[in-house]
């Protein structure tokens, strides 16, 4: 894949090139990539990728997103959404983890909740016995 630090869940299974247009659901597993205009709703765990010339008008719920071109609507994602520099979204977004970069555009609202499973956060490590919790002060 092109982004960074990630491999992809599995292969490549579905590609819509520019010029072609979808309206109505799509459901996939694993990859697919949008390079042309889907209107509606799309649904899976796997991972969307929404290319430059990409545009989705809809809803979207998947595992992993990750936009260059453009989304208007509302997006799900169970783990990450990733925003591109050049890429054009104006939707709610709601996913664990949003990263966008430099020269991204998005507008609208992001709630970042937790993933299903109820991730825990990391609790402190416990104090050692006789420790005091308050801050140590230092005389000058």
């Amino acid at each position: 894949m092109i982004f960074k630090g990630d491999e992809a869940k599995g292969e490549l299974n579905g590609f819509l090139d520019a010029g072609s247009h979808i309206q109505g659901e799509l459901h996939f597993e694993d990859t697919f990539r949008i390079d042309g205009k889907v209107t509606g709703k799309i649904q899976s765990a796997g991972d969307l990728v929404v290319g430059e010339r990409g545009e989705v008008d809809g809803e979207i719920h998947v595992g992993r997103l990750f936009v260059s071109g453009s989304v208007k609507g509302s997006a799900v994602a169970e783990s990450r959404v990733e925003l591109t520099a050049g890429c054009r979204v104006r939707a709610s977004i709601k996913a664990p983890s949003l990263i966008i970069e430099d020269g991204a555009f998005f507008e609208g609202r992001c709630s970042m909740v937790r993933p299903k499973g109820g991730a825990k956060r990391p609790q402190p490590a416990p104090a050692e016995k006789g420790a005091e919790s308050a801050p140590e002060k230092h005389e000058k």
